[in-house]
């Protein structure tokens, strides 16, 4: 009676407050507490899996080979995760020294990894009968771990969704008339569930926006339907006000989000092709693979170094943004062993180098290729992530007075001057088997 209450009372508040929620939404404090805690964490777990690492192609398989809808749905009669330990999985982020998880509860194919009343496609009719959210949230909280949940808009099995204006799914075999508020309706249900029955969410993470825009270039362009995204994003603020959403459209913020993500790309590039979009004021988060693809991937052995991974993170803080870095463990639900060592060796390096990165600002000056600049009152953390490195100047620096420069990790001093605004560290010593030499400038 209590969570049906709650739904009530959201829809009417999102029915009666709507343009405040759309051009003029206002964080609750809650919010603003939430936003200020995300943009210290720097260090998130993204989690890819579902049924869909079955077939060991990756998460968009049932699009990239045509499956039909009848075809695909049979993956749920042999997913049975036997190894998936919850526990298990938030131990090793905190042992990586990340500071939240965002898992996936529902991808792009339909399949709802929790018990859902809204769709028979989900976890409680596998062999394996027992709701991955619900062991994922009892453990995230049981650890005092943050849990954001994944949701995407986009459906390539559902007959309601307007599977003829997307630009994806057009092979799954659908033929039947759409049903467009039906399919908001739905996902509206799914998502007062995810907010009323797992206790603390602390975001959601939407994706599938983009499957309704003509291409990833225009960052002005409408979507071909109505998301109804005022009524969604009210409705999640009314019953969570701390809950923070995201949006992976590859656009500015839209009104009612919290942070702006990007998509394997450092704030305002565009190697992917998905980026391009200019940097709000709002939190940031971008967010990458260890290998080449988001789901399990048998043929996929293409592994970024530890070096690589710690260049990443660097970089994103000096941007000021949060990594959230992605495994997508095999369909027994065990975390490949590659994964599993990329990760130790982040938590490892975080152990010596954590505090020039958790609770930092972006530099001064923008990363640059010799490496990045992250900053706290009074402290500035310069990363030469560049083997070349033995000199540096650095312009237009902020403090006026110089108290000492040392090591981060060894408190060794640097010889250091200051004239004219530029910072010059001279005489830096290279350092074999470092990804990263951090150098701490104490000034005023």
């Amino acid at each position: 009676m209590y969570k049906q209450t709650l739904f009530w009372i959201a829809l009417f508040c999102c029915g009666f407050t709507m343009a405040q929620t759309t051009e003029n939404y206002t964080p609750t404090p809650q919010n603003l507490k939430a936003r200020q805690w995300f943009q210290e964490a720097k260090f998130g777990l993204f989690i890819h899996w579902g049924p869909f690492s079955i077939p060991g192609n990756g998460e968009w398989v049932m699009n990239n080979r045509n499956i039909t809808v009848k075809n695909y749905t049979r993956l749920m009669d042999f997913f049975n995760p036997i190894a998936f330990d919850a526990n298990a999985w938030v131990k090793m982020a905190k042992k990586a020294g990340m500071q939240y998880i965002t898992l996936i509860t529902r991808h792009h194919d339909g399949f709802s990894m929790w018990n859902t009343r809204q769709s028979d496609f989900n976890i409680m009719n596998t062999p394996y009968h027992q709701d991955i959210v619900k062991m994922m949230a009892d453990a995230c909280h049981e650890q005092g771990m943050p849990l954001f949940f994944y949701y995407s808009l986009l459906d390539w099995r559902r007959d309601d969704y307007s599977w003829s204006t997307g630009r994806t799914g057009k092979g799954t075999g659908r033929t039947k008339q759409e049903d467009w508020n039906h399919y908001i309706q739905f996902m509206k249900n799914q998502l007062t569930e995810l907010l009323t029955q797992y206790g603390p969410v602390a975001g959601i993470w939407f994706d599938g926006y983009w499957d309704q825009l003509k291409n990833d270039t225009n960052k002005n362009q409408r979507p071909a339907v109505d998301w109804h995204l005022n009524e969604i994003y009210c409705l999640i603020h009314t019953l969570q006000p701390a809950c923070l959403i995201g949006n992976n459209h590859h656009m500015q913020p839209l009104p009612g989000e919290d942070f702006q993500m990007f998509e394997k790309d450092l704030p305002g590039g565009n190697t992917s092709g998905f980026g391009g979009a200019s940097v709000s004021h709002l939190p940031l988060e971008t967010c990458e693979t260890i290998n080449d693809s988001w789901g399990f991937n048998l043929a996929d052995t293409n592994y970024k170094s530890t070096a690589q991974l710690v260049h990443y993170l660097v970089r994103a803080a000096g941007f000021g943004a949060n990594f959230l870095l992605n495994i997508g463990p095999m369909p027994n639900g065990a975390v490949q062993p590659e994964f599993q060592e990329r990760l130790a060796y982040m938590g490892q390096w975080l152990q010596t180098y954590g505090s020039s990165i958790y609770g930092t600002q972006g530099g001064y000056l923008r990363p640059q290729n010799w490496g990045a600049i992250t900053q706290t009152n009074g402290k500035l953390f310069v990363h030469i992530l560049s083997d070349s490195v033995t000199t540096l100047q650095l312009p237009q620096f902020p403090f006026n007075k110089i108290k000492k420069v040392y090591a981060l990790k060894s408190g060794q001093p640097v010889l250091a001057q200051l004239q004219n605004n530029v910072l010059l560290l001279t005489d830096i010593q290279q350092q074999q088997d470092e990804p990263d030499r951090v150098f701490v400038v104490e000034g005023e």
